[in-house]
């Protein structure tokens, strides 16, 4: 305290300034104190002493008094910054010089007066060291400097004189005015630290306000007692497109709360900010809807109750920040994430809500409720066919007419694509069910005009009912699932309830694909081989390679059960390559004007690397191309028409036959016909039986695709000829080629290469 030493902790630099910031603003006043306190030393010694002597001494002390004042102005900004060692030396050594130059009096001067001149002295520089101790309060080391060298020349003093009562009695003065100044800095010291910590609080919330209120968005807001506006800062003002003086003292509420005010209608969030005005407590983040000037916005408002000294509530401070764009955002992304963006119809995280409060609803008041997967018939065909954008305006229409048909407790979303799906909250009526499924059926498949486009789908619904179909939301959808399989198996354009037993046909579904999948390696799959004849001579001229399964687990599997799946899982494209190497192997065993008819799906054709396939089989047989015939359906070029084309056309730039299997039955035969030049048109077997039964419409287009083929010098194959009748028939229509079971069921590879054998060709004969 003292400044003899400093501890290491703590900012000793800091708290110096503090202490010797005091001493500029006294010097002055020091300075005629101690001129004071000489003349009265000269009027008690001016009897005694040469006035030459007393005039020296009191020189000798004002020239050591203004070096030291003028050392101690220098000091006065020490509060803003660290006195250094040397300023602290030099002072000390201007205080030990002034108490060296007051304590010539008492040396010196007392020598030539008697005892009460003495104690007189004594009597001025006792004032001299009080004086002191009290201006140099925040600086107790020049105080102690001063008392300790004076007080010490006046007790060595009255020693000498025999006065030891007056030498003790200055002892104890000295000690007691030395510990009163070290008390009394650390009082001053302690006073200007707590005071300087305030000043530096105070300047740091002032900052913060003002970093406050120059933001964008935030602002502070206060109100008396009576709600109404105090102390309106200028960011609060433009908050409320006013000026501030045009706010003061204006009730909050009716400057929020626009045409409200007026009509007494308030919005429920001004409601709750009175009352919790009113009821004086504090809030945070209030969310309250404002109207300034016909236009709405929503404010974040916090608050706490302000109270005075004696207790009395005086009002409310807080702050405020304009949300309404971050409110926005927030209900713009909640929209996204609970609507379907094309359609504006709910999505699947809203529907499967919906769903559940229905099944909660269902099971609160034992009745019903039901959901229907809708999904639209041939949507993927004109999606691919005329481009995303008509799709994805058509979806818009369906979308369109689906919410027309909707009643209030139905709620229609969009599941992803294609797919809707409607939740029924109350389903006790489950004849409204089919009429609903069948009003959206026939809705749906009303014409479309998008685009200068007439376009036409269809819709099947799979419907399931909570809880009898299920108790979670999950197995209800997936329940609902299962029966618009089974709609879209049956050929679309219906809808179709759940029944257990699909549960049956699913899990047999999933059994069949997992040995699918393990077919190959286990040399489950094996060819069968249908002769296709001459139509006049009855000579094989090749044969359609047809694929059989002998399953380990499931023993003989149809075609029309595992060749879907296989579509389905892709498994169609390693299975197709085996098939091509297997038949082709098998061709090179036969004649060589015999060729082989080799199926392929649209998985195949859309795989990059499938005329590969084919030229590594023809190279590994041996086979010559133009013995290989790739027959294809109309659907694969619904799907991606350019590039099964191009790959179609790759395959008959090497040589390859292409035929084109059922046609009639897809959706433009004649489109595909004029795009490309098929080596062979078969025609679907449910004309040649209908020619046969002399069905007008049959014959026709049996007589028409003939007729065709011929002018674009394109074969004809009849397929599913079984009876002698319907031979006959296709024999009189021109037909080129014959394939069905009067000339042949499908056959092994031993079977089929007998037909060449010369026992055959006897018999033939």
């Amino acid at each position: 305290m003292i400044g003899l030493r400093e501890p290491a902790e703590g900012d000793w630099g800091r708290l110096r300034g503090l202490q010797y910031s005091s001493l500029g603003k006294l010097a002055f006043a020091r300075l005629f104190a101690h001129a004071l306190a000489a003349l009265l030393v000269l009027q008690i010694y001016a009897p005694n002493l040469h006035v030459a002597a007393l005039v020296g001494w009191m020189a000798v002390l004002i020239g050591v008094l203004i070096v030291g004042a003028r050392f101690d102005r220098s000091l006065q900004d020490a509060d803003r910054r660290r006195v250094s060692r040397q300023e602290m030396h030099r002072q000390t050594i201007s205080s030990l010089g002034v108490a060296a130059v007051w304590s010539v009096p008492m040396l010196v001067f007392s020598h030539f007066g008697d005892p009460g001149q003495r104690l007189m002295l004594w009597t001025v520089l006792a004032l001299l060291m009080t004086g002191m101790a009290i201006t140099f309060a925040a600086l107790p080391i020049a105080t102690v400097m001063f008392s300790g060298v004076v007080g010490l020349t006046a007790i060595v003093t009255f020693a000498i004189w025999g006065q030891f009562t007056a030498a003790a009695v200055a002892f104890a003065f000295v000690v007691i005015v030395s510990i009163g100044a070290v008390d009394a800095a650390r009082n001053f010291l302690g006073a200007r630290v707590a005071e300087a910590g305030m000043a530096e609080k105070a300047e740091v919330v002032s900052l913060l306000l003002r970093e406050f209120e120059e933001g964008d968005a935030d602002w502070l807001w206060q109100v008396d007692a009576t709600r109404r506006v105090r102390s309106v800062s200028p960011r609060f003002a433009f908050a409320l497109g006013d000026d501030p003086e045009d706010v003061e003292g204006k009730p909050l509420i009716q400057l929020i709360a626009g045409e409200a005010w007026d009509t007494g209608h308030f919005h429920s969030s001004l409601h709750d900010l009175a009352e919790r005005l009113k009821r004086r407590e504090s809030f945070s983040n209030l969310m309250v809807r404002v109207v300034l000037r016909g236009n709405p916005r929503w404010w974040e408002l916090s608050a706490s109750p302000k109270f005075d000294e004696n207790g009395t509530f005086v009002g409310f401070r807080g702050v405020g920040s304009d949300v309404t764009e971050q409110r926005e955002s927030a209900e713009k992304i909640a929209w996204l994430a609970r609507y379907d963006t094309l359609t504006g119809l709910p999505n699947r995280l809203m529907l499967t809500e919906a769903l559940g409060d229905a099944m909660v609803y269902a099971e609160k008041w034992r009745t019903n409720c039901a959901f229907l997967m809708i999904d639209l018939d041939r949507f993927k065909a004109i999606n691919d066919t005329l481009g995303h954008l008509v799709g994805d305006q058509l979806l818009a229409l369906v979308s369109e007419r689906l919410k027309k048909i909707a009643r209030e407790n139905e709620v229609c979303g969009r599941l992803g694509g294609d797919e809707f799906g409607v939740v029924v909250r109350d389903a006790g009526n489950v004849q409204r069910i089919a009429d609903l499924s069948a009003a959206m059926i026939s809705a749906l498949s009303m014409p479309y005009e998008v685009d200068h486009h007439t376009l036409y789908v269809g819709a099947s619904i799979g419907s399931a009912f909570g809880p009898r179909d299920g108790a979670t939301v999950e197995t209800l959808l997936r329940n609902a699932d299962l029966a618009l399989y089974r709609a879209k198996d049956e050929g679309g354009g219906r809808h179709c309830t759940y029944e257990p037993s699909l549960h049956a046909h699913a899990e047999e579904r999933r059994k069949l694909e997992f040995s699918l999948r393990h077919a190959l390696e286990r040399d489950e799959f094996s060819l069968m081989y249908q002769p296709v004849v001459d139509a006049i001579t009855e000579k094989v001229l090749s044969f359609e390679a047809l694929l059989r399964w002998n399953s380990a687990e499931n023993g003989f599997v149809s075609p029309v059960k595992f060749v879907p799946i296989a579509e389905d899982t892709r498994l169609i494209v390693p299975i197709g390559e085996w098939v091509l190497r297997t038949a082709c192997r098998e061709a090179m065993k036969w004649p060589g004007n015999v060729k082989i008819a080799v199926n392929v799906s649209g998985e195949q054709l859309l795989d990059p690397y499938f005329a590969e396939t084919v030229v590594g089989a023809l190279a590994a047989s041996g086979l010559s191309p133009h013995r290989l015939e790739i027959e294809v359906t109309e659907s694969i070029f619904v799907r991606d028409g350019t590039t099964a084309q191009m790959t179609l056309e790759n395959l008959m730039g090497i040589g390859c036959g292409v035929a084109l299997d059922d046609f009639g039955t897809g959706y433009s035969s004649l489109g595909y016909l004029r795009k490309m030049r098929f080596s062979t048109i078969k025609v679907d077997r449910s004309f040649v039986q209908g020619a046969a039964r002399e069905n007008p419409e049959s014959l026709a287009i049996c007589r028409a695709v003939v007729a065709m083929a011929d002018s674009l010098e394109m074969s004809t194959t009849a397929e599913g000829v079984e009876t002698e009748l319907e031979l006959e028939v296709i024999r009189k229509i021109g037909c080129k080629k014959i394939q069905g079971y009067y000339f042949g069921r499908p056959m092994s590879g031993a079977d089929a290469l007998a037909l060449f054998g010369p026992a055959r060709q006897r018999q033939r004969a």
